[in-house]
């Protein structure tokens, strides 16, 4: 607790909040005054729309060409398999520029940060329609622009808790981080229902392209009117003055329960992608059809994103954040192992229609939960760096899962030929491995969650006693 005799309190009169000075149990800076009554900014709601809207726009054009592979292919002259490393090479491209993210936000804010993907997002997408429309119909000139776009990707989906933590108090956090976080694969979702509707014929790839180009285009322009962080911030806590990068990765890379949440997220994001990528190939062989398939994925996005708006509001409230992890994981892990039986279902596609649509309820419902607690416990070190490690470890695992599991289709001898029952039973091991690790949270030692908040208790409790 803070020393009373160490923080000195005034009132300055009238409706002025009372501002206290002196040292707590975390550094806030020599001479900080904390000001007792919380301040939020509308604003903060514009910022997450943006933050939203890149998430949105850049999955958007990560599925671009692999929503219409067949009519891509023909377009650009290569193989369907082709097609599908446009997508693959944009998870590698996200490892890549990842680390960059904790330097340009620690020198540049969140605003720079911003302004880097938007940036990548332009000059991505722009390269990638020169290709399009050249006369020799460039693939390779294409893949160097999805490149670009997967460069960008972390600098708006590693960055939602930091933005919440600088913005919003303890009863809007989760929330927000949600709605910055999940537009991701919302962007997804629109590529995969609006995408054969622009390109029905091989002509029509490069109006699809340009399409998505100027959208990209038009969303990236706000970076430059957002600001980093409020001209106050919103609890005691975003006032912390952050350690430094080496100490900050020094002292998390000992922290356990880190990485009891960190790994069970990377490889559940991991196997979330792979699912989504290729749920049309588990699906088909056992008689449905594209457009079954199609709502399978369909159901698989939208049960997630109702999940999200149900759970995170309710943990804004009563933060009941282990308890939530402890119900959702063994429910996710669950459903992947009925994802290996669903698909040759005597009922048809109504069971994977149900799996689908309580794999995603839960998996979209733990994202922003796990972000927040993420964000506690590397506290007081910058929220950023541990989502990004964490996203960084889903993006790694993705690319290697859906090589492997596409390795691992029945050949056309197969019963039923080219099935993808080794795939699906993959997905239900490293579920079932990893799913003991978060359920450990909190069980021993000392319990490490909600620090922000004990912060910000002290600073007031001690300002109240003292005035």
């Amino acid at each position: 607790m803070v020393d009373n005799a160490d923080i000195k309190c005034k009132s300055p009169g009238g409706s002025r909040p009372v501002t206290c000075t002196g040292p707590s149990s975390f550094d806030l800076g020599p001479g900080y005054q904390a000001p007792i009554v919380r301040k939020v900014y509308k604003r903060r709601f514009i910022g997450v729309a943006h933050l939203a809207l890149l998430n949105i726009v850049v999955s958007w054009d990560w599925v671009t060409y692999p929503t219409v592979p067949v009519t891509s292919a023909e377009f650009l002259g290569v193989s369907v398999n082709a097609i599908t490393w446009l997508s693959t090479s944009t998870l590698f491209a996200y490892c890549v520029s990842a680390p960059f993210v904790f330097h340009t936000v620690e020198r540049m804010g969140l605003r720079g940060s911003n302004i880097v993907a938007s940036v990548l997002l332009l000059v991505g997408n722009w390269i990638r329609y020169a290709g399009t429309v050249s006369a020799v119909k460039n693939y390779g000139v294409v893949m160097f622009g999805q490149i670009v776009i997967g460069l960008a990707q972390p600098f708006c989906l590693s960055t939602p808790s930091k933005f919440s933590d600088s913005w919003f108090t303890d009863q809007g956090r989760t929330s927000a981080t949600a709605i910055a976080t999940l537009a991701n694969p919302l962007g997804a979702a629109l590529g995969q229902f609006a995408n054969p509707y622009l390109a029905k014929i091989p002509d029509d790839l490069p109006r699809m392209v340009l399409i998505i180009s100027i959208i990209s285009s038009v969303a990236s322009l706000p970076s430059l009117f957002i600001p980093s962080k409020p001209p106050t911030p919103p609890s005691a806590a975003a006032a912390v003055n952050r350690t430094p990068l080496l100490v900050a990765f020094k002292d998390i890379a000992e922290k356990r329960d880190f990485w009891l949440l960190s790994l069970p997220f990377s490889i559940y994001v991991a196997l979330f992608n792979s699912t989504i990528t290729l749920i049309n190939q588990a699906v088909i062989p056992y008689g449905a059809t594209e457009e079954e398939a199609g709502i399978a994925g369909g159901i698989l996005i939208g049960a997630g994103l109702l999940g999200a708006a149900i759970i995170s509001p309710l943990n804004d409230r009563f933060k009941w954040y282990t308890g939530t992890i402890r119900i959702l994981f063994p429910i996710t892990c669950a459903m992947y192992i009925s994802l290996v039986f669903a698909p040759a279902s005597s009922w048809g596609i109504w069971p994977t229609y149900l799996v689908c649509a309580i794999l995603g309820f839960s998996s979209f419902s733990l994202v922003p939960v796990l972000l927040e607690l993420l964000a506690e416990l590397t506290f007081p070190h910058s929220p950023e760096i541990g989502s990004t490690i964490s996203w960084l470890g889903g993006q790694i695992f993705g690319a290697v899962f859906i090589i492997a599991q596409s390795a691992m289709i029945a050949g056309p001898t197969g019963n039923p030929p080219y099935n993808m029952h080794k795939s699906l039973v993959f997905s239900a091991i490293m579920s079932g491995v990893l799913l003991p690790l978060p359920l450990l949270l909190n069980l021993f030692g000392d319990r490490t969650v909600r620090q922000r908040e004990q912060i910000h208790d002290e600073v007031i409790t001690t300002a109240l006693g003292t005035v």
